[in-house]
């Protein structure tokens, strides 16, 4: 057995280490949750690592998985060892190439974090749909359960491809294997080298393209010759299960971790065996061992090879004695018998001609979470004198009654392990701290750790939960925590929001960070769950005021560090000082990027963390507090009762199918449900200052919450503000005549980020306590009952104007953006401008996330219940979905008017009605007027509709009067990217449709890889060392078309050109495209994203973004199409740049690829003003 050392790995980690180790070639494209096995792959080339062929391995982003596809089946073809990393819609997209690269015998290697793939819905979570998607592509199917498991037989994934001449697909669970850090054991490369089969390898390259040896691939064959040449192959897969299994004696070998095809663990004279893949195996291997520790006859059987089938192999591990068979399956094949691993196993039985009970069900969609008690309820269920078929478990299916029960909570943990649960708020740094806890415990000590981090679907500022196990033993508990030693909370807003203690075991611990630090001051704020838990279960209490030490260190919000110095306090499975110690030292290597500053400050708050801690008595009538029942909204649409507070209460799981059924059939949810969340997760919220206003409604402009509006109220209504602090000063300007002004904030919707109060001129905002605005909230809510008086001053095509938009009602709010999000303020404009008639479709990215997240919608209403009509396809097809949706209404609006039109013409038709729908007519295609005309058409109809079969099909049709507002929204990753060639093509067929581009220079939605967006010079994931290429200029693309309106805006810096650019785009009869910069979380700007729009007007004024607009409708007046909106350039542009870490962070890690970069950054942004300078000068 060779030796090995012991490191602390995620499943996408090992991977990585594996695929490096044995590929010539990665070629990768980012989708979640596999991106980060190429942005491993990526950095270890960056830093020169070698392989265990001595070379640094190629690694190349593409454009798309398609794109990916491609190359990796070219890069086959020549000769080089190839793999790539993938998931969901991602695999489905390389299905074609999967089908050519096995037919040709090339062995490739996929490594698949398994995920859901999107059919009613995206969700990026784990199940097995997938890689069943990809069954008869003819690629071996390898499965691995734990991340051990991911280490081991990815290796042989790889030795089992070079040896059979075929492509393996190794998968392992999404998010549950491969973003769960265990404590794993890891060989080194010269061992891995030990296991290769180096006169395979020659064999594949003997065969490569080469001119000097021709040959001819991809044939066009016919009917003659093409049966015979599939069938010849059957030799070829008949011979997989023996080199697998040789591959696998050869791992074992080395490793002392020995496997099969199929392995079996439980009792050796079984009555009852499930068979399972994946990561529930382990937790079903739990259970078994619990079970028959109390006397039952159970077994487990794991399945490792998945295709090609071995049935020899699968009943030469099932037990003779085992009579019943459960199988479980990760999966659902709509219109099925069964799902696959279920009829394999059926007919492998019924081959053999064995009469053995076996049953199916399905489990774990889309990451529904797999726990012990769940294990039990299978085994309960084969167990019983009648079990249940086709069964479901884990959830509640009360309408065709599929689901099994689960009767009992179920502890089936190793004895000594110490388990974990931390609740953070995403973006201050309680995840990462955490993995970073996992790794000193894991690495310093003699313990076995496992860690696994759930996250809404919020951006920076969602809920975050930890789940950390320690123990003396190896740990398979592949679920969640649910009988925890130790409980943090890191946001006091989550205390009587959440069940914060369900998970609490008795005699455990609470750690709360909060400003209640006084027994007095938490019998008044604290919740009674809380209370009654505490005492109830023994629990030891304490608190920290982390935000006062982080605010005294001067680290932000970021508290990450003060609260794992108290886990390592309270929790004590490492010496505290010894941690400390070992935490400083993990605060240089983290923030090494950020510079000494960080560092030293991240120390001191460490140093400052246990004086803060304080032990709080629990009072024992705390006991006969009672459980609150979850809060109930008057008057809400029953939507909002009983699916979104449940879900928003983190009580989702406990959704009945029925309710689901009753409120989103088909995954559709209503809009305008995210106003009733009231997260109320901001520390500091902005008071306004009537005095110090001047009423310019730039705090409005920028918000990307939409939670800072301006109204406009009779004298009346402003004397029934329902609290004395809802002021109202008199309006400026001749328009504002009789009318009070008051700028309204939203507290509980707030997010904190402060670029309202950093952008108003005035200062008349100013960033208090959350916990002095409850008046706020009040006047909130009679603030928008308000009429909305968007019509006392307008701003129009000609007079663009700033002020006169934001008196519009927002029709997007509070979305689950960052704070501070530079995307948002664009959409949010938008939509106060055409909100009420538009339809979005919008790319997958950070922009779907915020947007169409369920439950909750952004998306908002007007008082006549209009608002936008939103949907997302796909990432890469985006635009193509848009397109769809334009011709559609053309299409149904063509019909309409021919009703319309006959409707005039009958002489059955009422004078009036005849009148108004002529006039509709005439102005059917004119935005304002279609609704005009429109309104006064449906009111002529009315008492009339029924009259005739031509009045009755007009008035049916009556939602399409008004004409639509088409947009198509998406990323920087999307336009540039995986949809470029759709949106090309969509543009260039000069319909009458919008594109808004948020480009934030880098694949946002999955943690920052560089697109063809991002700018020459710019530290990203899959660019460590730097874009070495300039980037992709989306705008001059479209202009040489000569009939598309192309804009490239900056709110920041010139909001009255960002506003004319969308006024004019939508008034364009024809395509347009707005290219909208937007600052990003992933940018690292320095500061935070408080500096938003001074990030956007700095942007602007140093030349590294230009604002510009192409209106070919100028050309027809005889003037020159291009107009630059932006003035020369000024000052050096490198000031500019290392405000951010994306461009600072490149020269301390590359200096001179820094140097060297920074300077032709320079170079391509002075290219670019010249040439569109030149566009004025000399004309398009």
């Amino acid at each position: 057995m060779a030796e090995q050392k012991y490191d602390c790995f995620d499943g996408c980690t090992a991977a990585a280490y594996v695929a490096y180790a044995l590929s010539d070639c990665s070629v990768i494209f980012p989708i979640t949750p596999s991106t980060v096995i190429g942005e491993l792959a990526d950095q270890w080339a960056a830093e020169l690592r070698k392989n265990v062929f001595d070379q640094v391995v190629s690694v190349t982003e593409m454009q798309s998985e398609a794109g990916a596809a491609g190359a990796l089946h070219g890069c086959l073809s020549t000769g080089a060892l190839t793999s790539t990393f993938t998931a969901s819609q991602g695999l489905l997209l390389m299905i074609p190439n999967m089908y050519k690269i096995a037919g040709e015998r090339l062995p490739a290697v996929f490594h698949v974090t398994a995920r859901a793939v999107a059919g009613q819905a995206l969700s990026i979570f784990g199940d097995h749909s997938d890689v069943m998607a990809t069954r008869q592509t003819g690629w071996v199917l390898l499965n691995s359960a734990t991340v051990q498991e991911v280490h081991d037989l990815g290796i042989v994934a790889h030795l089992g491809a070079i040896n059979a001449r075929l492509p393996f697909l190794h998968f392992f669970d999404g998010f549950r294997t491969s973003h769960e850090i265990q404590k794993i054991k890891i060989l080194d490369y010269d061992t891995i080298k030990t296991l290769v089969n180096f006169d395979n390898i020659k064999k594949f390259r003997a065969t490569a393209l080469n001119p000097e040896h021709p040959q001819m691939r991809g044939t066009s064959q016919g009917p003659d010759i093409f049966f015979q040449l599939v069938e010849s192959a059957n030799v070829v897969y008949n011979g997989i299960p023996a080199i697998v299994q040789e591959a696998m004696d050869q791992v074992g070998k080395v490793t002392g971790r020995q496997y099969h095809l199929f392995d079996y663990v439980g009792h050796p004279d079984a009555k009852a065996v499930v068979v399972v893949m994946g990561a529930a195996a382990s937790t079903v291997e739990e259970v078994c061992a619990h079970l028959n520790a109390g006397g039952e006859k159970l077994g487990v059987i794991k399945v490792r090879l998945y295709r090609p089938w071995n049935a020899e192999a699968f009943l030469k591990a099932l037990p003779k004695s085992a009579k019943s068979i459960c199988v479980l399956d990760r999966t659902k094949e709509a219109g099925s018998f069964g799902e696959p691993l279920y009829l394999d196993v059926a007919a492998t039985l019924q081959d053999a001609g064995q009469a053995r009970k076996v049953i199916g069900g399905r489990f774990g969609l889309g990451s529904r979470d797999f726990t012990g008690a769940s294990a039990k309820a299978v085994f309960d269920n084969l167990l019983a004198s009648k079990p249940k078929n086709h069964f479901t478990v884990g959830i509640n299916d009360d309408v065709s009654f599929a689901s099994i029960p689960i009767h009992e909570d179920l502890d089936s943990v190793s004895k000594g392990t110490v388990q974990a649960l931390l609740w953070g708020l995403g973006s201050d740094g309680t995840v990462g701290a955490n993995k970073e806890a996992i790794k000193l415990i894991g690495t310093n000590t003699d313990l076995f750790c496992q860690g696994y981090f759930e996250y809404d679907a919020k951006k920076s500022g969602g809920l975050t939960r930890s789940h950390l196990r320690f123990g003396p033993t190896k740990i398979d508990a592949t679920y969640l925590v649910e009988h925890a030693d130790y409980i943090a909370c890191h946001h006091p807003g989550y205390v009587g929001f959440y069940q914060l203690l369900k998970a609490a075991k008795q005699g455990g611990t609470f750690v709360l960070n909060t400003a209640w630090t006084t027994l007095e001051d938490l019998e008044v704020h604290l919740s009674d769950d809380i209370k009654r838990d505490l005492a109830t279960k023994k629990m030891k209490f304490y608190v920290i005021d982390a935000w006062k030490i982080a605010k005294e260190t001067k680290i932000g919000n970021f508290i990450n560090m003060i609260m794992q110095t108290v886990f390592f306090k309270l929790l004590n499975v490492i010496d505290v000082d010894h941690a400390i110690e070992l935490l400083k030292k993990s605060v240089k290597k983290m923030y090494a990027k950020k510079g000494d500053e960080v560092i030293n400050k991240n120390i001191a708050a460490i140093d400052g963390a246990l004086a803060g801690l304080i032990e709080i008595p629990v009072p024992a009538e705390w006991k006969n507090k009672e459980y609150p029942k979850l809060h109930q909204i008057s008057g809400a649409p029953p939507f909002v009762n009983e699916v979104m507070i449940p879900c928003g209460h983190y009580q989702g799981d406990d959704l009945p199918i029925s309710t689901l059924l009753r409120n989103c059939e088909g995954g559709i949810m209503p809009t305008a449900t995210a106003r009733y969340e009231k997260r109320g997760l901001a520390v500091l919220v902005p008071e306004w200052n009537g005095d110090k206003c001047v009423q310019c409604n730039q705090c409005s402009l920028v918000c990307a919450h939409a939670v800072i509006r301006p109204f406009l109220l009779t004298p009346e209504e402003s004397t029934k503000g329902p609290t004395e602090k809802f002021i109202t000063k008199p309006g400026r300007g001749k328009e504002f005549e009789g009318l009070n002004f008051r700028i309204q904030v939203s507290p509980l919707d707030c997010t904190g980020c402060a670029v309202c109060a950093d952008t108003c001129p005035a200062k008349a905002l100013t960033m208090v306590p959350l916990h002095t605005q409850d008046d706020e909230a009040k006047n909130w809510e009679y603030a928008i009952s308000l009429p909305v008086r968007d019509d006392v001053i307008e701003t129009t095509l000609e007079k663009p104007n700033i002020k006169a938009s934001q008196f519009h009602q927002p029709l997007l709010e509070f979305s689950g953006a960052c704070g501070g999000c530079g995307e948002t303020p664009y959409v949010k404009l938008i939509t106060q401008l055409f909100g009420d008639r538009m339809i979005i479709a919008n790319a997958t990215g950070c922009s779907s996330i915020w947007g169409g997240s369920a439950p909750w919608c952004p998306y908002a209403v007007n008082s006549k219940g209009h608002g936008p009509a939103w949907a997302n396809s796909l990432f890469e097809d985006n635009a193509e979905y848009g397109f769809g949706m334009l011709i559609s209404s053309i299409q149904r609006r063509k019909r309409i008017i021919d009703v319309a039109n006959k409707v005039v013409s009958s002489a059955d038709t009422p004078q009036a009605v005849k009148e108004a729908a002529q006039d509709w007519i005439t102005n059917a295609e004119s935005t304002e007027k279609s609704r005009s005309t429109g309104d006064a058409l449906k009111k002529a109809l009315e008492g009339h509709e029924a009259e005739t079969p031509i009045l009755a099909d007009l008035f049916e049709g009556r939602d399409l009067f008004t004409k639509k507002s088409q947009w198509i929204i998406g990323g920087d990753g999307w336009a540039y990217d995986i949809g470029f060639g759709g949106l090309d093509h969509v543009l260039a067929c000069d319909e009458n449709l919008n594109v808004i581009v948020l480009d934030t220079e880098v694949y946002s939605n999955t943690g920052g890889q560089r697109s063809k967006a991002t700018p020459r010079g710019a530290s990203a994931k899959f660019a460590t060392s730097g874009k070495k290429t300039t980037k992709k200029n989306l705008g001059l693309i479209f202009m040489g078309y000569g009939y598309i309106y192309v804009a490239q805006v900056a709110l920041g810096a010139n909001s009255t050109q960002t506003l004319r650019a969308i006024q004019e785009a939508e008034a364009f009869p024809g395509p347009s495209i707005i290219i909208a910069y937007a600052p990003c979380l992933n940018h690292g700007i320095k500061g935070g994203l408080v500096n938003m729009i001074q990030e956007e007007k700095l942007a602007v004024k140093y030349g590294y973004w230009t604002l510009f607009r192409y209106n070919p409708l100028l050309v027809k007046e005889g003037k020159n199409p291009f107009q630059l909106d932006s003035a020369a350039p000024t000052g050096d542009l490198k000031e500019f740049i290392y405000r951010e870490v994306r461009f600072d962070s490149l020269t301390r890690s590359y200096r001179e690829e820094a140097e060297r970069l920074h300077a032709l950054l320079v170079t391509d942004k002075a290219a670019d003003y010249k040439r569109y300078k030149n566009f004025v000068d000399n004309g398009f």
